[in-house]
């Protein structure tokens, strides 16, 4: 068996939680606006709800289909959640209950005396629910559109309670419109004096870094095992003063590191002459290329401007595959990263969106299916991220075509030659066959050709799905070795 170890280069990793705010998504959608009916007398409201269709400000576009159970699951706030609103879809407790093109909504008998009264927008999505429960959506909010996507839920007009609800949403997103148009153009001027200041701070912090990062070579590492932590994690806290997430990240990274396994020294050193090319590339980013300057600057923790890169980014129509969807908490935020391939043109995708604990992630983009989109992509030396400027409603996917290993480790290899700080890359592998060697868990290919599973990787489900025969999966390629997210059983989509 020839076995494929991780490529040891992990790059800076960007603290994508200072790129947007708390609600921010990158799957951005334009706000919808009503269709005018035939009859407006037939109109009971200003909404599209009315209609069953809704307009982008001019041509009518359909309603959304009917979900499907794994795009309702990818609103859950977390596991408990998941297990909690299937148990609400099959209870007996809903009473009135009903579906139109703008909402769900039904009641639910709780504990006490009045029943909860539950309604989603489907738009947005937005939730309403009169429980006390704090997570966004509540396990009934998930247990009333599981429902409605299994064809539990009758079509019918909106009650008054929901009819009100959604008026009152309409009215404050109109209000939110009014002050957004009288508060004018931003102070151009005045936006460039604060990136000036904040690119010379930057500057200042990375040099600083750069003199750092020699004084330890200069002295050696072998002492780190014991006080490096707390060192790293000094220095980490200075680069936030000095505005540069990317670089406080990278040394944190660092400092977990330190003194942990055989083989420490080497992978210290690799994460720090990291940091030291990416401080020194900040040194002199005005005399970069440009797609490599917005790179650095974005390794570094500068922000993208989302309207910058709808107006003048990259754009690409496809068909494209969510061949990958994973959620990790950090810093008291939750980033959710869903991995594309495009069908046509086989371009790999990154689209962010990020939520606070416990409030719902965008789920437009569910893993194992498969959305018509036109993504914008953010500038640099290797176009990963991606916001996704128009898209259809998801359909489930047939099981792709994969890659084979020796391909996508050559794909590997050429971002890492655009973009030396990348920390994963989405990887779309066909004919995996889990093996073993020795204790280790591994995935082989028909040739023998085997990779590494990041330690963490809980095999279990991937190996009741495999059961032994060769399998497709999505996952991500990181330094640590292989994170499958997904795998298929014959056309059904499996995440792991």
């Amino acid at each position: 068996m020839t076995r494929s170890g991780p490529t040891r280069l992990a790059g800076a990793l960007a603290s994508d939680a200072v790129k947007a705010p708390f609600t921010a998504s990158d799957a951005v959608r334009a706000p919808f606006t009503a269709a005018a009916r035939t009859d407006p007398a037939e109109c009971r409201c200003s909404l599209a709800c009315c209609a069953g269709r809704w307009s982008r400000g001019g041509p009518v576009v359909e309603a959304p289909v009917r979900w499907s159970t794994e795009r309702v699951l990818e609103l859950a706030p977390d596991a408990a959640s998941v297990r909690a609103g299937r148990a609400q879809a099959a209870a007996v407790g809903w009473s009135g209950a009903g579906a139109s093109p703008a909402a769900v909504w039904g009641a639910c008998q709780g504990s006490g005396k009045k029943p909860y009264q539950t309604c989603v927008e489907l738009a947005e999505p937005a939730f309403r629910c009169s429980c006390p429960s704090r997570k966004f959506p509540c396990k009934h909010a998930l247990g009333l559109l599981l429902r409605w996507a299994a064809g539990e839920l009758p079509e019918d007009t909106e009650p008054d309670w929901v009819r009100a609800w959604l008026h009152e949403r309409a009215a404050r997103a109109e209000k939110a419109e009014q002050r957004k148009a009288e508060a004018g153009p931003k102070d151009e001027a005045a936006a460039a004096q604060r990136a000036q200041r904040r690119a010379g701070r930057v500057g200042t912090g990375a040099a600083e870094l750069r003199e750092w990062l020699l004084d330890q070579v200069r002295a050696g590492l072998s002492g780190l095992d014991r006080t490096g932590s707390d060192e790293l994690r000094r220095v980490a806290a200075r680069m936030i003063d000095a505005q540069a997430p990317g670089l406080a990240t990278g040394l944190r990274r660092a400092s977990g590191l330190a003194g942990r396994g055989r083989d420490w020294p080497s992978r210290l050193l690799e994460e720090l002459s990291l940091l030291y090319l990416l401080a020194g590339a900040q040194t002199r980013v005005d005399e970069l290329p440009d797609a490599l300057a917005d790179t650095v600057r974005t390794r570094l923790g500068f922000p993208a401007d989302t309207g910058r890169v709808l107006a003048s980014g990259e754009r690409v129509a496809d068909d494209w595959l969510v061949c990958g969807v994973v959620d990790e908490e950090r810093d008291q935020l939750i980033t959710r990263r869903c991995w594309l391939r495009g069908t046509r043109t086989g371009r790999p995708a990154l689209v962010l969106s990020f939520a606070p604990p416990g409030r719902p992630l965008d789920s437009s983009l569910p893993a194992g299916h498969r959305v018509t989109a036109e993504l914008a992509f953010h500038p640099g030396a290797l176009p990963l991220r991606a916001l996704v400027a128009e898209r259809g409603e998801p359909v489930p996917a047939a099981c792709p075509r994969g890659d084979t290993v020796p391909a996508a480790l050559a794909a590997h290899a050429e971002a890492l030659a655009a973009d030396p700080w990348l920390d994963r890359w989405p990887a779309l592998l066909a004919d995996l066959v889990p093996a073993t060697e020795g204790d280790e868990l591994l995935l082989s290919d028909v040739d023998g050709r085997a990779l590494a599973l990041t330690p963490a990787f809980d095999p279990w489900p991937l190996l009741a799905v495999s059961a032994g025969r060769p399998v497709t999966i999505g996952g991500e390629w990181t330094s640590a070795g292989l994170r499958p997210l997904l795998c298929w059983d014959g056309d059904r989509a499996v995440r792991l």
